[in-house]
């Protein structure tokens, strides 16, 4: 009887203790869900709407050891995070953990998750992360390039501005036709002063030297105008008329022609021939050189006016020794320029132009000429200057007048001294110039002229 009533209290017995390892067992795990959901979650007000979260289903590859919880239960694989906040358990039955949602998620993270679903499209992948870092970098680059441009732009004034200044600045701007419309205004102007009137010249020969320019003076009148000043009574007139006047037909035939139909030559020889100071010779001597250059009418005129008298006078005048040099200087290039034009004749294929001038040059009889008014003698002064630019310019002339002149020097013994003297200079400064290594030297150059007019006289 006591064994029959033992036997239901052993076996009531073990059930209790089995259901009290049981209870221990689960306890932690529960315990620690219940923290894992205290800690982790807060409850935020919803303004009375619950709303799910929506998860990605499209990962990334870099997201596969996240979990990615659900309202259901599923297994976790070894490695896997779990995000804070989920509901996680132990299945007895298959000794697998589990997790999910909890249950209050609209409540207690629904807010925070509605707010990041509603600004990323429900969903932030990894890829769509990368994709905003770049599209952040690409804004940051193209944000530093306009910074960049603006400061440029800041440097400098808008093309529009500019284009605007320049149509200004060309609606103000003159031809060199309309300046020099103003300035034989300017000069013609019988209210002008003394200074403005030679401004108004002085602005003219920088403008003449320019061919069309100088052939524009003609069409508004202001050649003949420069021409008629060469008789004013004012000196500093007459230097800057002549002035302009040599800069005007310098190298331009139709100004030359036009200067001697306007009776510029005539005007000129009476400066170099008459009492005039200084400046205003040299001015004229410039003129009358520019004048005659590659011009044979007006040379022949030259003659027959008197002009190689005019230059004797002055050459041998007191007080012009300084226009010597330019004498001399402008009856060699005449009579070279007759040579060289000679010389090409001979190889040149006939035509009527070329016939016309070789005619008018042989109308130019220079050389008999200097030997009757007794350059032969004249030109020689020059080697007694201590300067070796206007004894070369002496020694090349004595070699181009040495045909007419040649007996003339060989009886004058002096001459043939000091050739000697300077032979031996030059011998003395050529050969310091060759231990310089300079076997082409001027003094070189120099002895060399000598040395030819001195083999002429033996």
């Amino acid at each position: 009887m006591t064994t029959t009533q033992n036997l239901p209290h052993s076996s009531s017995k073990r059930i209790k203790m089995v259901s009290l390892v049981m209870l221990i067992l689960i306890l932690p795990v529960c315990l620690a869900d219940r923290a894992q959901e205290t800690s982790a979650l807060a409850v935020t007000q919803n303004d009375g709407m619950d709303e799910d979260v929506q998860v990605d289903d499209d990962l990334d590859p870099e997201d596969l050891e996240v979990f990615q919880p659900t309202n259901q239960w599923q297994s976790l694989k070894p490695g896997q995070a779990v995000p804070a906040g989920s509901h996680v358990r132990l299945n007895l039955q298959t000794g697998e953990r589990e997790a999910k949602l909890p249950d209050s998620i609209q409540e207690t993270t629904g807010l925070n998750r509605k707010k990041v679903t509603a600004k990323d499209s429900n969903s932030f992948s990894a890829q769509e992360l990368k994709e905003a870092l770049k599209k952040l970098k690409e804004e940051a680059i193209s944000l530093a390039d306009e910074e960049a441009q603006a400061a440029v732009r800041s440097q400098y004034r808008p093309l529009e501005e500019l284009k605007k200044d320049l149509e200004d600045l060309s609606a103000m701007m003159e031809t060199d036709f309309q300046v020099m419309t103003r300035l034989v205004q300017q000069f013609n102007n019988s209210q002008a002063s003394l200074e403005e009137k030679v401004t108004a010249l002085l602005d003219l020969e920088y403008l003449v030297h320019q061919v069309d320019n100088a052939q524009d003076l003609i069409s508004l009148g202001g050649l003949q105008l420069i021409i008629n000043t060469l008789n004013s009574s004012e000196p500093i007139l007459q230097e800057h008329a002549a002035f302009v006047l040599g800069s005007a037909v310098s190298s331009n035939p139709r100004v030359q022609v036009e200067a001697m139909e306007g009776g510029a030559l005539q005007k000129l020889l009476l400066l170099l021939g008459t009492d005039q100071p200084l400046p205003v010779k040299k001015k004229a001597l410039f003129a009358l050189a520019s004048l005659l250059r590659h011009f044979p009418f007006a040379q022949q005129h030259f003659l027959k006016l008197g002009g190689l008298q005019v230059l004797t006078a002055l050459f041998r005048s007191r007080g012009s020794e300084s226009l010597r040099v330019r004498v001399v200087t402008l009856l060699y290039d005449m009579i070279i320029e007759k040579e060289l034009i000679s010389q090409s004749g001979l190889d040149a294929v006939p035509d009527a132009s070329h016939e016309e001038r070789l005619r008018q040059y042989s109308q130019v009889a220079l050389l008999p000429l200097l030997s009757e008014q007794g350059w032969c003698n004249l030109v020689p002064e020059l080697l007694a200057s201590p300067e070796h630019d206007m004894r070369e310019k002496a020694l090349r002339s004595i070699l181009v007048i040495m045909t007419p002149c040649r007996d003339f020097y060989r009886q004058d013994s002096g001459l043939a001294s000091f050739l000697t003297s300077i032979q031996e200079q030059y011998t003395a400064l050529a050969e310091s110039e060759r231990e310089h290594g300079e076997d082409d030297g001027y003094f070189g150059e120099l002895l060399a002229l000598v040395e030819s007019v001195l083999g002429k006289l033996r």
